[in-house]
């Protein structure tokens, strides 16, 4: 029977140019890294809500366009 965690990598932090055993690192600074990583999945989680938001904008701008044609504007 094998030891599952030993075929796995040790994770490794890169930060500044400067690569660190996380595993090693104190717990205070793995809550560090979690918070960072929270953060960063965060991000991309509103990152592509706005992208969505923006492609429902245009479409939105595009059907107001498309129905203003034909209605004069006032000067």
């Amino acid at each position: 029977m094998s030891d599952y965690s030993n075929n796995q990598p040790e994770p490794i932090l890169t930060f500044d140019e400067k690569k660190y055993n996380i595993n090693s690192l104190p717990n205070e600074l793995k809550e560090l890294v979690k918070g960072l990583q929270v953060a960063d999945s965060q991000l991309r989680l509103h990152e592509d809500t706005l992208k969505v938001l923006a492609i429902g904008r245009q479409s939105l701008a595009k059907d107001l366009k498309e129905k203003l044609k034909n209605i004069k504007p006032i000067n």
